[in-house]
């Protein structure tokens, strides 16, 4: 029965961390839905939401650390509470990079922008598949997965060394847009980072299952 109790916490956890991520997916996707649209109301929105991940996170910690002290868990089942602590702190960091998105967005307003964007636009979809494929790892301890979304990280870097070049070129053909052509460049650089938040997710799923430690960013 003790043990059958336990299950259900930690079972009750995944769903909080699948819950907490969507969130923070969900505030990524519309920030950059914001910024195709130059759309302001949505990105205050998204910041305005932001406390609820910070909640989110705030309760799945509480409950870890409680089980912790409680049960006073060996094994994996230490491990997989402390991987949870850490994948909620990269989690709600994604979701404050959603947020930095959307500051950029709102400091771009409606100032027309001529520069291509489908660099960025991509890289978000590559981004938020990563966060669905990372936490689907989660929650089915699927090592294969978790390694290849290193794989997929590399992508995202491979985009944003475009985006920052076609960015700089642009800039010095329009030296009157580089305010808002640097906001578009502190976007990809926010996305780049949230792809490393969800590579380092994947360090922590690897560790739980392995109990080894793997560099997946190096």
């Amino acid at each position: 029965m003790v043990r059958e109790n336990f299950e259900e916490k930690l079972n009750h956890l995944n769903e909080q961390v699948k819950k907490m991520s969507e969130l923070s997916k969900d505030a990524l996707n519309q920030s950059l839905k914001s910024l195709e649209t130059q759309d302001v109301e949505k990105a205050q929105q998204i910041i305005e939401n932001d406390p609820n991940i910070n909640a989110l996170e705030d309760e799945i910690n509480d409950i870890a650390i409680w089980l912790i002290a409680k049960e006073q868990p060996v094994a994996k089942d230490l491990r997989r509470l402390v991987t949870t602590l850490k994948i909620t702190n990269d989690i709600e960091r994604i979701g404050d990079l959603a947020v930095n998105v959307s500051k950029s967005v709102i400091r771009i307003g409606d100032e027309q922008l001529d520069v291509e964007m489908q660099d960025i636009l991509s890289m978000g979809s590559i981004v938020e598949k990563m966060i669905d494929d990372v936490i689907d790892a989660f929650v089915n301890e699927d090592v294969n997965k978790a390694f290849s979304i290193a794989d997929v990280d590399d992508q995202v870097d491979q985009h944003y060394g475009k985006t920052v070049e076609k960015m700089l070129n642009h800039m010095a053909k329009h030296p009157e847009q580089i305010p808002s052509v640097t906001q578009l460049a502190f976007i990809s650089r926010f996305l780049e980072r949230a792809a490393d938040h969800t590579t380092n997710i994947s360090e922590g799923i690897i560790y739980l299952v392995k109990g080894k430690h793997f560099d997946l960013n190096a």
